[in-house]
C-alpha cells in the first residue's frame, strides 16, 4: 500500500493541491518583484520552472507521472520558495524556524534520490553490462544524494562569497559550517526515505524509461 492510501488523498485532490502550489509560486515571484528581492524571484521562478518539467515529460515523452510524484516534486520547490519570503526585510521561515531548512533539505534530497533511482534502475534493467543488486542500490542512492548535497553546499558558499565581494544580495544563503553539516544530515534522511519506501512510486517511471531505451536501441 502506498503512503497516500493511508492518508486517503485521491488523485484528483493531489492534482488540485499541486496546482495551488504552482499558483503560490507565481504569487511568490510577484512578491519578489514588488520587494525587488532577487533571491525570492530566482528561487520561486526556478521552482515554477521545475514544476513545468512534469507536464513536459507527460506530453512530449509519454512518461507516466503519478499525481503523487507531481505533488512530491511541487511540494519540495514550493516549500523552499515559501521559506525565502522576507517580512520587513528580515524575518523569514528560514531565519525564524530552525527546522524549516531541515524539512526542505530532506524533501529536496528525496526528489534528487528519486530521480537518481529511477534513472539508474532503468539503465540496470536495460543493459546486460550493468547489474546493480538491490542492496547496492541502497548504497548508490545514499552516495548519489550525498555527492549532490556536497556540490550544493559548495555552490551556496561560492555564491555567498561572490555576493559579499560584489556587495549585492545573494540568491542562496549559506549560514556557516554547522548549517552545512546539518543540511547534509537531512539530505541523508531524505535519501534513506526514498531508498526504503520510495520505490513504490518510482518503479513505473523507471520501467517506462527502460522501455524507451530498448526502443531506441532497436
Amino acid at each position: 500500500m502506498k503512503f497516500r492510501d493511508y492518508l486517503g488523498i485521491s488523485d484528483r485532490r493531489q492534482k488540485q493541491i499541486a496546482r495551488l502550489m504552482e499558483l503560490g509560486l507565481a504569487i511568490i515571484v510577484v512578491i519578489g518583484v514588488v520587494d525587488r528581492n532577487a533571491g525570492i524571484i530566482v528561487n520561486a521562478a526556478v521552482g515554477l520552472a521545475v514544476t513545468q518539467i512534469v507536464p513536459i515529460l507527460e506530453r512530449d515523452y509519454d512518461i507516466p507521472m503519478d499525481p503523487a510524484l507531481t505533488l512530491w516534486i511541487t511540494s519540495a520547490v514550493f516549500l523552499h520558495a515559501l521559506g525565502t519570503i522576507e517580512i520587513l526585510g528580515y524575518s523569514s521561515l528560514y531565519r525564524d524556524l530552525g527546522w524549516w531548512d531541515h524539512l526542505t533539505h530532506a524533501l529536496s534530497a528525496s526528489v534528487v534520490a528519486g530521480a537518481g533511482y529511477a534513472t539508474v534502475r532503468a539503465l540496470s534493467e536495460h543493459s546486460e553490462e550493468i547489474h546493480l543488486p538491490s542492496r547496492f542500490m541502497f548504497v548508490f542512492i545514499l552516495t548519489f544524494v550525498m555527492a549532490f548535497g556536497v556540490a550544493w553546499e559548495v555552490l551556496e558558499f561560492a555564491i555567498a562569497e561572490v555576493a559579499a565581494v560584489l556587495g549585492t544580495g545573494t540568491v542562496l544563503t549559506q549560514y556557516g559550517l554547522t548549517d552545512s553539516l546539518w543540511d547534509l544530515v537531512f539530505d541523508t534522511v531524505g535519501a534513506v526515505v526514498v531508498a526504503i519506501w520510495g520505490t513504490a512510486h518510482l518503479t513505473v517511471v523507471s520501467d517506462y524509461i527502460e522501455k524507451r531505451l530498448e526502443h531506441r536501441a532497436e
